[in-house]
């Protein structure tokens, strides 16, 4: 049952993670389960999520380290307290009903610092636990978040477009980089759309409704203009991101330098319609 999701589950992981994803059944125990762990690592050397069913209507996901990831756990101790931010994020998003467990950690204020470092994250009463929909479910809810966190504290970023080398760095450059980095962050995204949903801030579309499975465009945009920024600073998902259909997202920036704000876009479909 689970082993036939592995396509799915596996492009939904990466997505939300940014970075390459193994998945293997694991037939070791009584029930059989999946091990999650990025592409580049083996399971001996770095985080790896395990989802096995738990009790008779629910699931069971336990992130470990393999015995062999203190090089990845240095790089861990290395993330700046950005990445430490939103790695806590990701996984403070996970549903309230979800019974979450970082044994002798906080869970506001958890680190990794050792390999001996473990979350636990227990589902109960599914209607279906077996089911296709309800093992999709975890994987969105759970894992997602929990190897999105990982991935952020790694370092795993999406390739940058080249900067100009000829343009002097004291000019933008550097904020350029940076500003990139932040923007097309697919961490960024995914905490933004866990929290704000798929509907447009603006005009309420819900493009999953709308196309179903082509549905998949919502846009994330910048509450504060990337023009108006003097330093590079990190942008927090919850406060500075919003969710825009592919319409308002374009229409907002028809404005230039600075795009329409929410409230003016609103403004503006509203005198339309007088």
């Amino acid at each position: 049952m689970i082993a036939g999701k592995k396509d799915l589950i596996l492009r939904e992981l990466e997505d939300g993670t940014g970075a390459a994803i193994a998945v293997a059944v694991d037939r070791s125990g009584l029930r059989s389960g999946l091990r999650i762990w990025f592409g580049d690592l083996d399971e001996k050397h770095g985080p790896v999520s395990e989802l096995r069913p738990h009790g008779l209507k629910g699931h069971r996901v336990t992130l470990i380290f393999g015995n062999f990831s203190g090089a990845v756990i240095g790089q861990i101790r290395k993330a700046s307290p950005e990445d430490v931010q939103l790695a806590r994020a990701l996984v403070a998003s996970i549903r309230q009903d979800i019974e979450i467990e970082i044994p002798g950690e906080s869970l506001s204020q958890w680190s990794v610092t050792t390999g001996a470092f473990q979350m636990r994250a227990t589902i109960r009463e599914l209607a279906q636990p077996l089911e296709d929909a309800e093992i999709i479910g975890t994987c969105r809810d759970v894992i997602v978040p929990m190897m999105a966190a990982m991935a952020e504290l790694i370092g795993y970023d999406v390739i940058e477009e080249a900067v100009d080398d000829e343009s002097p760095a004291f000019e933008g450059a550097t904020l350029k980089s940076v500003v990139q980095r932040r923007e097309r962050n697919p961490r960024n995204r995914l905490l933004c759309i866990r929290i704000h949903g798929e509907k447009c801030v603006v005009c309420g579309l819900e493009p999953r409704f709308e196309y179903g499975e082509a549905g998949s465009i919502i846009e994330v945009h910048h509450l504060e203009p990337l023009s108006l920024l003097i330093e590079p600073r990190p942008y927090d998902p919850r406060t500075d991101l919003v969710p825009l259909c592919p319409n308002c997202h374009r229409a907002a920036h028809t404005r230039h330098p600075i795009p329409f704000s929410i409230e003016e876009l609103k403004d503006l479909r509203g005198s339309c319609r007088d």
